[in-house]
């Protein structure tokens, strides 16, 4: 089967990286594709030797529905999931309770969602003994810096060491960043980030609005787009640690800094001479965090995952798409990669907080697919109490009876609109904004009850109506009768057309050393005495290739120019 398979030329550049479905394809990908599909179609989906692979160094992990993981030895291990007291059902049911294992602060289950009331009478009590506020003052730790928005970051003072690469860790310090966080991103030439895909084009910004057609492309690597969006607001640092003065160097800021953060597969760190036993060494209090795709601990410890492949393993993929024997469709280009960025973003000012009250330091071993696995909380709990396994319902409401209840077709290509109606004055309006008042008098459309019986023939019927419209248009006359909708919009709506995404700032505008002034996303919290900005303290887009190598040699270490032109001759930087 494989035989006829060949490794790519020698002299292919494997350094590039396509955002998926955006890649020219050939014979040659097909055929590779076609091996790879009967070769899984050959297994089943329990004996597919897919641990195998990725101890070969795969990326390989099967597309689980959400309860399997409740019953893995791994997760168990790592205690991400825990039994739950109901004692008023005289009952425990499993819950997901943990995003990564901590040498200081782990994760606490505590007990079930409270019942109507059920603290009422010792609230009093609470409110009384917890009485005065007991707060510390905050201090600044130097001159605040502002933002372009005129105000101080809220981490400001706060530095970090970062190793992380692509979205799932470096999309963690980039909301460091965005609060404030002297985030350096550590890089080398022989492995560097994902910053070659979506090549901003020559020309700039200016250039693309001026666009009617595909522009030329560039392979400058201070040019990509996604590693713009991935990394504003941080400073670039070039550094060979696998010699001798780049490892001293990394110390010596290490020395230095509040965190230390990387997104490599487990053991790499510790195996360069990093791990953090010596980074204790270096800075007692030092916090030490890790992100990868299933946690560094435990049995699948060493195994690898891109964001894909962690949302299969975490039961995420299952939970979209229309019901079996269809395929899942999934949650969309590595939905897990942003998710496991909060994620981590959330470790890290944890263990900060935790260290400014106690002074103690700590190491976190996070996990992409831990995070993915709290978003099939409802799932797992439904399988716990009731012994329902998940399975896919498409576009309609599972659990409160909604009719209709979806993604409607309308005028124009590919254009759709979502929307629900849960009450009986709901379905009026929609029957009157479309003009079929029969609708309320058809027996199969009469009662929710009628309606959630005739599902079908209900898309169908609206569907004839919505292809016809256009989906703004009919969006705004629902929302205005109070009927839950919304259009179903492309990059290219919320980008540039959404009025209300853009009065929310949700994109910013940056300027990059050579990409130029582009907009990036914002982090989505508005508050009103620390904003964030996307800009970080740099006020700029993400660092091109080693940029501040001279700034952080020279002022934060010491370094000469001489000697910093000697490091470049030597390999080092």
């Amino acid at each position: 089967m494989q035989g006829d398979l060949n490794p790519p030329d020698g002299d292919a550049d494997l350094t590039a990286r396509n955002i998926p479905g955006t890649a020219s394809s050939s014979e040659t990908d097909a055929h590779v594709l076609e091996v790879v599909q009967r070769f899984v179609r050959s297994a089943t989906y329990e004996n597919l030797p897919w641990e195998e692979a990725q101890k070969a160094g795969l990326f390989w992990a099967p597309i689980r529905k959400p309860h399997e993981n409740a019953l893995d030895a791994h997760w168990r291990a790592r205690k991400t999931f825990a039994e739950v007291e109901h004692p008023e059902l005289d009952r425990s049911f499993v819950y997901p309770v943990s995003k990564w294992i901590s040498s200081q602060t782990q994760w606490q289950t505590g007990r079930r969602a409270p019942l109507m009331n059920e603290d009422s009478d010792v609230l009093d009590s609470w409110i009384a003994a917890t009485g005065e506020k007991k707060t510390l003052p905050a201090q600044a730790k130097s001159e605040p810096v502002r933002s372009e928005l005129g105000q101080p970051f809220p981490l400001q003072g706060v530095r970090i060491f970062d190793f992380s690469w692509f979205l799932a860790s470096a999309g963690g310090t980039r909301i460091a960043a965005s609060l404030g966080a002297d985030c350096i991103k550590v890089e080398w030439k022989d492995n560097p980030d994902t910053r070659l895909a979506a090549m901003a084009p020559i020309g700039g910004r200016e250039a693309r609005e001026r666009a009617t057609a595909p522009l030329e492309g560039v392979r400058d690597s201070d040019m990509g787009g996604q590693f713009n969006n991935k990394n504003p607001g941080k400073r670039g640092m070039s550094l060979n640690i696998r010699h001798p003065k780049g490892l001293d160097i990394a110390k010596r800021l290490i020395s230095i800094s509040d965190v230390v953060a990387e997104g490599f597969s487990p053991g790499v760190l510790d195996r360069l001479g990093l791990g953090y036993d010596v980074l204790r060494e270096l800075k007692p209090d030092i916090i030490y965090t890790q992100q990868s795709g299933m946690g560094s601990q435990r049995k699948y410890g060493r195994f690898r995952t891109v964001g894909p492949v962690a949302a299969a393993f975490a039961g995420t993929s299952d939970m979209s798409g229309i019901p079996e024997p269809a395929m899942p469709a999934g949650w969309g280009y590595s939905y897990l990669d942003w998710i496991g960025a909060y994620g981590f973003a959330m470790a890290i000012m944890g263990a900060l907080y935790h260290r400014d009250r106690t002074g103690e330091g700590q190491w976190i071993d996070s996990s992409q697919c831990e995070a993915g696995i709290f978003l099939t909380s409802t799932s797992v709990l439904d399988w716990s109490a009731n012994q329902r396994i998940w399975r896919r319902y498409g576009n309609r409401s599972p659990y409160k009876p909604a009719a209709p209840h979806g993604a409607f077709r309308c005028r124009g290509d590919d254009r759709w609109i979502a929307l629900a109606c849960f009450e009986e004055p709901q379905w009026q309006a929609v029957a009157q904004i479309a003009g079929r008042e029969d609708w309320l008098s058809d027996p199969r459309f009469a009662s929710l009850q009628a309606r959630l019986a005739n599902q079908d023939e209900l898309e169908a019927a609206m569907g004839n109506w919505t292809k016809d419209e256009d989906a703004y248009e009919i969006m705004l006359k629902l929302q205005a009768a109070g009927v839950p909708a919304g259009v179903c919009q492309t990059a290219e709506d919320r980008c540039d057309h959404d009025p209300q995404l853009a009065e929310l700032n949700w994109l910013t505008e940056v300027t990059g050393t050579k990409i130029g002034r582009w907009p990036v996303a914002e982090l989505p919290i508005k508050m009103s005495a620390t904003p964030p900005h996307a800009g970080g303290i740099t006020g700029r887009g993400a660092p091109c290739y080693g940029e501040d190598n001279e700034y952080l040699l020279g002022h934060l270490l010491g370094f000469g120019k001489k000697e910093i032109e000697n490091l470049v001759e030597e390999g080092v930087i």
